[in-house]
């Protein structure tokens, strides 16, 4: 059966979360395709110019959890090798999964990676879109309701219920537009977060806060096979 699981990232918010946040992983290895273990990973954040730092283990393995989605700069540094530099750019919710290789030189040498990051999504079998912020900030809205974006997402469309009051006016929350169908699926199926935290209304499954577009950085729409934290959230 298929569900809407709606994750919105508000700009400016501290609140954690584990399913909110984006992580960035990798495999760094040498030409000969032999794991580099103790190699310097340093991720930077453009936009704030915040550091995060961690090293490669013995397999060549490194991750960084829990970043803000946004533009990202990484390098990698080794002991007799170039330093790796590329830019990321990470979405709210997204696992991304880097498969790095170091060059041998010089310790000033630098190899810069143009080519942007692979875009599928290969660390679980979630299955989503993101709205990002260039459609929050271009696409037109009726009334300002941020969550008609989310029927830019396939298979996804208005419907009927008490979410919208049509079969009950009793039930009718002014403000709100939350009767969407993903598979042809009851809106009721539906489950919201905010930065992480429910945002469900727990009679009718309606949002209970619905955001201005102008506090948004993007949202993600999951439809099925969500990872364990988005399970244990719900």
């Amino acid at each position: 059966m298929s569900k809407l699981l709606v994750l919105l990232l508000a700009t400016g918010a501290s609140m954690y979360a584990q399913s909110n946040f984006a992580t960035l992983s990798g495999k760094l290895q040498d030409p000969a395709q032999t794991p580099i273990s103790g190699a310097r990973v340093t991720v930077t954040a453009k936009t704030t110019a915040a550091a995060r730092q961690t090293s490669t283990n013995y397999q060549g393995l490194f991750e960084v959890p829990n970043l803000v989605p946004g533009e990202y700069s990484l390098q990698v540094s080794a002991d007799g090798f170039a330093d790796l530099k590329r830019d990321v750019v990470l979405e709210v919710g997204q696992h991304m999964g880097l498969d790095l290789s170091l060059q041998l030189g010089g310790k000033y040498e630098t190899v810069s990676v143009i080519a942007s990051a692979e875009s599928l999504n290969t660390q679980d079998a979630s299955i989503g879109e993101v709205v990002e912020p260039k459609s929050i900030q271009d696409l037109p809205l009726n009334g300002r309701m941020l969550i008609d974006l989310a029927l830019t997402v396939p298979d996804a469309h208005v419907s009927h219920g008490a979410q919208t009051g049509d079969m009950s006016p009793l039930y009718w929350r002014p403000g709100q537009r939350s009767a969407l169908t993903i598979g042809g699926n009851r809106p009721d199926a539906n489950f919201y977060l905010l930065d992480g935290v429910t945002n469900t209304d727990p009679t009718f499954n309606t949002m209970n806060l619905s955001l201005s577009p102008d506090a948004v950085q993007e949202f993600q729409v999951q439809t099925g096979s969500y990872s364990a934290a988005l399970a244990a959230a719900r």
